[in-house]
């Protein structure tokens, strides 16, 4: 499971779902939009069902990847303890993974019952440019924790979703950074764009 706001899915998202299936041979990658962020409330963002769209767009051209609309029906905020129980209704007898960035992890001991997503999957851990990890300090705050995650190092490529929305509402080209299928879906429905947001 690959979850985020995706606003907008981009190819740096696209490169660690692949380095991460290839290190650890995973069957697929899944794809799953917030609903709403618990950790970007009151950020402005593309609505649910644009950015599901995009996604869709984004993987359909990966036969190991998918999209899942998981969070976007449900009501309230999308904690990742809840989709992952979901998830593992629908995936019974498979091991659930769950990709996250350096960063994240750092803060993982705030997010809604860490030590139950422990429970429910493994951590695939994706480096950073210039982001050092401190594991001992957070296996002090979650003992055990290092047994749960794999670290995976993924190239480096400096593209945000934030400089994309940006950029776009500069007017400024987005090609080669988000999939061509995705910027057509920006351009076509004018998200970003003053007028759009």
């Amino acid at each position: 499971m690959f979850g985020g706001t995706f606003d907008p899915v981009h190819i740096g998202h696209l490169v660690i779902a692949e380095e991460a299936r290839v290190a650890l041979g995973l069957e697929s990658v899944v794809f799953v939009p917030a609903r709403i962020s618990p950790h970007k409330l009151g950020v402005r963002a593309a609505s649910g069902e644009d950015r599901y769209q995009m996604v869709r767009l984004a993987v359909m051209g990966n036969p190991w990847f998918a999209a899942s609309r998981v969070d976007l029906d449900r009501e309230g905020p999308s904690y990742t303890v809840d989709t992952l129980r979901t998830l593992h209704a629908q995936y019974d007898a498979a091991q659930l993974y769950f990709v996250m960035g350096a960063d994240s992890l750092q803060a993982f001991r705030i997010w809604h019952q860490p030590a139950e997503i422990l429970r429910l999957t493994r951590l695939i851990v994706v480096s950073r440019p210039g982001y050092a990890l401190d594991l001992a300090a957070i296996e002090g705050e979650l003992p055990g924790i290092g047994g749960c995650l794999d670290l995976v190092d993924t190239v480096s490529l400096d593209i945000s979703a934030t400089d994309l929305r940006v950029r776009v509402k500069q007017g400024r080209p987005i090609r080669y950074q988000v999939p061509e299928a995705v910027e057509r879906y920006i351009l076509q429905r004018g998200l970003y764009t003053a007028a759009g947001q």
